[in-house]
């Protein structure tokens, strides 16, 4: 069962993605993790990804997509993956779409969780981040056990500047443009399911179920 997450920043994918990744026994794979990984271990696409980050660069799309193969291929893959954050755009998709088909294989579903640009600003500017062991809290959903402080290793959480209400407009507006469309993209290919994502966590998780099972 391969899965790809869609919906805006703030839509709750990855808190989804990771439900998925939990009750079905597959790994909740994040671009950004991967570039983490092999970073960390040093590998040639690791290096080749790590030019691009020093500078404040995108990672190439043909790059980006072979460091996602390489992750599916591992054993853990063997049952199918969710992809949390990619592809974002439609050339992304299509080069994904080839790589895969070129392997036999393709992505299953592509889960839109839907979710109104108002509720979304509403919604991101609760959440807080730990900067050092990358956690990520709610103030109303997901609150830490002590107030402003990381569950896991006790550091400060932050409002990242991305979660600012100006910040999250700007990343709506990018999103639309750029990521609306691969919704019209994987319908087209007859994977495309959404559920309505204002809902309660465990309803949307609920929808998503019913759908994969």
């Amino acid at each position: 069962m391969k899965i790809i997450m869609l919906g805006a920043p703030g839509a709750g994918k990855g808190t989804q993605a990771k439900m998925i990744a939990e009750k079905y026994g597959i790994p909740h794979i994040s671009t950004g993790d991967i570039f983490r990984a092999n970073i960390k271990n040093g590998t040639e696409l690791g290096k080749e990804a790590k030019t691009y980050m020093d500078k404040g660069l995108l990672v190439p799309d043909e790059l980006t997509v072979k460091l996602l193969l390489d992750r599916v291929a591992q054993k853990d893959c063997g049952n199918g993956y969710v992809l949390d954050g990619f592809p974002r755009t439609i050339p992304q998709a299509e080069v994904l779409d080839k790589a895969l088909s070129g392997l036999g294989d393709r992505i299953d579903y592509a889960i839109n969780v839907d979710v109104p640009d108002e509720n979304i600003i509403n919604r991101m500017s609760g959440r807080r981040a730990c900067l050092s062991c990358g956690a990520t809290y709610h103030l109303v959903h997901i609150p830490p056990k002590k107030e402003g402080i990381c569950d896991n290793c006790g550091q400060p959480l932050v409002l990242r500047d991305d979660d600012k209400p100006e910040t999250v407009k700007n990343r709506l507006q990018v999103y639309h443009e750029q990521t609306q469309p691969l919704i019209d993209f994987y319908t087209a290919k007859g994977v495309l399911k959404t559920v309505d994502g204002t809902q309660d966590m465990q309803d949307v998780f609920a929808a998503i179920t019913a759908i994969l099972d």
